[in-house]
């Protein structure tokens, strides 16, 4: 055989080698692209994405957009040739497996996690827009979650509401744990709570829940830090009732990064006028119950998405800017903001057409 076909032969095998390694392989990476976009303002699989019952609503207009990220599920996993291809791919981030499933994390344990999230994100969304309207809400500290194992399991529920921690009077989540942790391990903390089934009925009812229960938990040692402390095994959150009722009516979403958005549109729809003038904004962000717009995941999958819909602004939580500005979309512009009120009085702007003083990521 010729020494220049034989090369070419041993070249062509060991192509094929490398293609078939490269496909056999997998990598540890998965992939994040961009997700649906749903309007706010708009309806979702044939109703309102809000709903809003009790209080006068408003006509609206134009585009509030949330906007997602689409990733590979947990037990998926990429070859190396699907890496490269996505590394190389404007409309798609190859990120370490680890970054959206650490320590193992199953995809249902993710699902769980991102469900709960985009609950708390909801109610944050309600209580932002109705403290932006001066609107009343009652808030008290609840039992969010329960350790398994633990020795709060079975003694107190998620739901719970925690009125007091050894006849303490709790008015925010965090009083909890230093109540708890003034104890030493192996002693008993009384929780007076009104049972989660109790506070349901009375919400149901649209009454106050007066009757409580006392329920002592002995303490454990915690084995984080290598600190030793008491806990009990729950963490603390808020709930809220409403004056009225606000519905967001959204399946197959996870995570608390649509809460500007959906706080945003809980706004538009209570007020007259539109705030958004007709325009296409779309935008991301977490909300707190006071207002603080927070950073989220996959900004650059978002801003691809939120375009390619057609969206001419895009609502860009001030951490996430520097990621944002980096590969900008064209015709897409950044609005940065920290607070719903920053968000507001981007929107007038918009809508007003005198755009040029608006935040922007780039300065």
């Amino acid at each position: 055989m010729p020494r220049r076909t034989a090369t070419m032969l041993a070249s062509t095998l060991m192509l094929i080698a490398l293609l078939c390694a490269g496909v056999l392989i997998p990598v540890p990476y998965a992939e994040m692209s961009p997700g649906p976009t749903v309007n706010t303002l708009g309806d979702h699989d044939g109703e309102p994405v809000l709903q809003i019952s009790g209080r006068r609503t408003y006509a609206t207009s134009g585009h509030l957009n949330m906007t997602t990220v689409r990733v590979t599920s947990a037990d998926y996993r990429m070859n190396l040739v699907e890496a490269v291809y996505g590394w190389l791919a404007h409309d798609t981030k190859v990120v370490p497996h680890d970054t959206l499933y650490p320590d193992g994390k199953t995809e249902e344990q993710s699902t769980q996690e991102n469900a709960e999230e985009f609950s708390q994100s909801q109610e944050s969304a309600k209580v932002a827009a109705l403290k932006e309207l001066k609107v009343p809400v009652t808030s008290w500290v609840i039992v969010s979650t329960v350790v398994k194992g633990s020795p709060a399991e079975g003694r107190l529920h998620a739901g719970d509401v925690i009125k007091a921690v050894d006849r303490t009077a709790v008015k925010q989540p965090g009083d909890v744990a230093k109540l708890v942790t003034k104890h030493k391990p192996g002693e008993k903390v009384v929780f007076t709570i009104v049972p989660a089934k109790e506070q349901a009925a009375a919400e149901k009812a649209h009454k106050t829940a007066t009757g409580t229960q006392e329920v002592a938990v002995t303490t454990a040692t915690s084995d984080d830090s290598g600190r030793k402390r008491a806990i009990v095994g729950i963490s603390a959150g808020t709930d809220h009732t409403f004056p009225f009722t606000v519905d967001i009516k959204l399946a197959d979403v996870g995570g608390p990064s649509a809460g500007l958005m959906f706080a945003l549109g809980i706004y538009d729809k209570l007020t007259p006028g539109s705030l958004t003038g007709g325009k296409f904004v779309a935008g991301t962000g977490t909300i707190d119950d006071d207002g603080k717009v927070g950073p989220i995941g996959g900004i650059e999958m978002k801003t691809v998405g939120a375009r390619s819909q057609g969206a001419q602004y895009f609502l860009t939580p001030a951490e996430n800017c520097a990621a944002a500005a980096k590969d900008t979309p064209s015709g897409l512009r950044l609005v940065k903001v920290n607070t719903i009120d920053d968000a507001l009085g981007a929107l007038k702007d918009i809508r007003s057409g005198d755009t040029a003083g608006l935040p922007s990521c780039t300065k």
